[in-house]
């Protein structure tokens, strides 16, 4: 059924390519856009500039196309017709898109506006001209710039020296852009009087803006295209912009309300800073640790910004409110008092809240799930949070192929307790400008019953850190990461599957793994208007190390065992890095690559069956089954449960590359090519070809394809159809692809997968 719905769009986007001309209305044509023609005798890099910030200035746009059809456009006219019926009318309320004629087109008015930019843009000498090409039923235009060298800049002077906050500017000029021989831009004065706000801000400016500042130039000097630079400070400014400030008080208010009587709260004073509250909500002990400035100091914002999301990322308000208010009589030192309140409206202490999940994960396992949260916030009065988790799921495994589906019933509770600081010997707290670490314990018990294969129990518990360097960075360390898994009742199936495989059974039967494990995301995707972008995630686990080094500390008679559990010992490693370009807002061309090492250490012979990689599925490999590739160039002899659990290995290697197109606001394409594999570390003759090896880059899988995702901001659903182009299990002159055959439904059933999930797959 999921294969004809993608078809069934599919010729519905084919159908739109037979053209719109016979739409167009008699005495219109088609708007189909504008070219521009740059005329200079300068260097081409810096035509090129000009002609991209000019670019971004045509108007109108023109209709979209993807893949050369204007689907948008298509399903407007079909909808407009008289009596255009339920599909034609739903593809124009969903996609449709008004259609852009020559006649909506303003040229002199574009030729303006272009004109103004070069100006600002330092050409102040130049002659345009436009003309328009037709052609049948469409109309394009031409824009003809010609121009010459734009100014550059020979000095820069501030002029007023005598006034303190001149002083302070020059303090800071070495920072400035605005270099000898720099060109006249508009934007680049804009960004100094910028930057010397900012400048004078963090020096305690605090009633000074961009807009008291005044360039002016002056050409009577230079016979060439030179201009000289003057700033000042307008005559009018206010007095109090012109001096810096200093922080007096500081009151906090850690329940606060509008009706509160403030007149009636207590007052404890910590370290210059005064906590008023009627009742103790927050320990003033640990509030004060939040707080970045204090008394004496000069008024900085960023410290003000700073200090507003280390108490924000304490999770116990629901919004932090920094105010200053100004004192009228100026200090002996020059400065103006400055008073500041800190006003915290705390969120609801308890709150219960119950979930309806449909899951998809990245073994292709669906299916519902209840989720019940208990959480208690500001436990101990210093914004601690406690989570109590309880879940109920049932899961079925989909694209399975041939491969026998498997369902699975979990059920779970996990309890955790987050310090909104660092429990730590040592006070570290004040290291961390941008937010403080938060401190994390959590006990966890889940059963997993697969059905026809085994039960399994799994105890979690762990200890850690984690915390936001930045916006774009993300750290997590766990010093204590520990988990028992308990195999029970295992049927004769899946016996028969473990006797066959020494490997696998050793990798479920080392039931403890004890070790620490660090994760760091470093993401650039969170500045939305950045042309290039990257998205890194790592982590870096470590298992069994100390328990060995306690084992032979103590000379213990089996170094294999603690507590008479048989423990895991390994190193495993993994690295996600994903490039985005963006041709524009929309047109993304994505690549990815991932690597991932897992090393078994002591007594282990592989990695335990939970920390194993595989390949294929919709998050993966696209054109192969969900763990139907590897390791290497192993493969079943017959497809059935056992081949899942066979399928897994200690290193992984994979790449993906995606272009990504929308046909309309909700409906997105993409075209994809993924390779990849997983391999053994070490020889296993139950899988033979699967031990990794130098001739890894011919044991590639490799698979490309076409996906309709359906975008509606708050989820994806994604539906990919991949093809295998190589297989690397077969002969090795045989394992790229020799036939394309849509046409056959043999063919078809035997190569293309349909993937379904949710959300992009990186």
């Amino acid at each position: 059924m999921s294969c004809k719905i993608f078809i069934l769009i599919s010729i519905v986007f084919l159908t739109a390519s037979c053209g719109v001309k016979r739409f167009i209305p008699e005495g219109e044509k088609l708007y189909t856009g504008a070219d521009l023609d740059l005329s200079a005798d300068l260097p081409r890099r810096e035509v090129n500039e000009l002609e991209n910030e000019l670019e971004r200035l045509l108007r109108p746009r023109p209709n979209s196309r993807v893949l050369g059809v204007r689907f948008g456009l298509w399903a407007y006219y079909k909808g407009s017709k008289e009596n255009p019926g339920f599909i034609n009318r739903f593809l124009k309320n969903r996609f449709g898109e008004s259609p852009v004629y020559l006649s909506d087109v303003q040229p002199e008015r574009t030729l303006d506006i272009l004109g103004n930019r070069m100006e600002n843009k330092g050409y102040f000498f130049y002659d345009t001209d436009y003309e328009i090409k037709e052609k049948e039923k469409f109309a394009s235009l031409k824009y003809d710039i010609e121009f010459t060298e734009a100014y550059k800049l020979e000095s820069y002077t501030l002029l007023g020296d005598t006034l303190g906050v001149i002083k302070d500017i020059q303090n800071d000029i070495e920072e400035t852009e605005l270099k000898k021989g720099t060109r006249f831009d508009l934007d680049k004065l804009k960004e100094e009087r910028e930057r010397i706000d900012r400048a004078l801000k963090a020096k305690g400016y605090y009633n000074f803006n961009a807009d008291l500042v005044i360039f002016e130039s002056d050409t009577n000097q230079y016979d060439d295209r030179r201009f000289d630079l003057y700033l000042r400070i307008k005559n009018e400014a206010p007095e109090k912009s012109l001096h810096p400030y200093t922080i007096q008080q500081i009151r906090v208010y850690p329940n606060y309300s509008v009706t509160a009587d403030r007149d009636n709260m207590d007052t404890v004073r910590v370290g210059g800073i005064k906590v008023l509250q009627d009742e103790m909500v927050f320990r003033p002990d640990l509030l004060e640790n939040y707080i970045l400035f204090a008394p004496g100091q000069k008024f900085n914002p960023q410290t003000s910004r700073l200090t507003s999301n280390r108490l924000s990322s304490i999770g116990n308000f629901r919004y932090v409110n920094i105010s200053f208010q100004e004192g009228d009589e100026r200090e002996e030192d020059g400065t103006y008092p400055l008073d500041a309140r800190i006003l915290l409206s705390p969120l609801d202490k308890r709150g219960v809240r119950a979930e309806i999940q449909g899951v998809t994960k990245s073994n292709a396992f669906v299916g519902p799930a209840l989720i019940l949260n208990y959480q208690n916030r500001n436990l101990f009065k210093g914004g601690e949070t406690f989570n109590l988790t309880g879940k109920i799921g049932y899961e079925q495994q989909i694209a399975a192929g041939q491969r026998e589906a498997l369902r699975s019933i979990e059920l779970g509770l996990t309890g955790s307790l987050v310090f909104p600081r660092v429990i730590f010997p040592v006070p570290i707290m004040n290291r961390f400008n941008y937010s403080i670490p938060k401190t994390r314990i959590s006990l966890g018990y889940e059963y997993q019953n697969r059905t026809d294969l085994y039960q399994l129990n799994s105890y979690k518990a762990s200890f850690g850190y984690f915390w936001n360097v930045n916006r774009y960075q993300y750290h997590e360390f766990n010093p204590i990461s520990l988990s028992i898994v308990d195999l029970a009742n295992t049927t004769p199936a899946f016996e028969e599957i473990l006797n066959s495989n020494p490997f696998l059974r050793r990798s479920f039967e080392q039931q403890f793994i004890a070790g620490m494990n660090y994760t760091w995301n470093y993401n650039q995707l969170v500045d939305s208007e950045r042309k290039n972008a990257i998205l890194v995630s790592s982590t870096i686990d470590l298992a069994g190390n100390l328990l060995k080094g306690l084992n032979q500390l103590v000379g213990s008679e089996n170094p294999d065992f603690i507590f008479g559990l048989d423990y895991a010992q390994f190193l495993k490693g993994e690295v996600d890095l994903v490039y985005y370009h963006r041709f524009t807002k929309e047109h993304n061309l994505v690549g990815r690559v991932f690597g991932g090492l897992g090393v078994p250490l002591g007594n282990s012979v592989s990695l335990p069956f939970v920390k194993q990689f595989f390949s294929g599925g919709p998050r993966s490999v696209r054109s192969f089954r969900i763990r139907a590739l590897g390791p290497g160039t192993f493969v079943p002899q017959s497809i059935g449960a056992g081949g899942f659990f066979d399928q897994a290995g200690d290193i992984r290697l994979e790449g993906n590359l995606e272009y990504r197109f929308p046909f309309n606001r909700f409906l997105k394409g993409a075209f994809f090519v993924d390779a990849g594999n997983v391999w053994l570390f070490n020889e296993n003759d139950a899988l033979p070809g699967g031990k990794f090896s130098s001739a890894w880059v011919e044991e590639l899988g490799v698979g490309a394809g076409f996906g309709l995702r359906v975008d509606v901001q708050f989820f994806v659903l994604r539906f990919d159809l991949a093809v295998p182009v190589r297989r690397p299990w077969l002969d090795a002159d045989e394992r790229w692809q020799q036939r394309f055959d849509f046409g056959s439904g043999d063919w078809r059933r035997e190569n293309m997968v349909l993937n379904f999930a949710i959300g992009y797959p990186f």
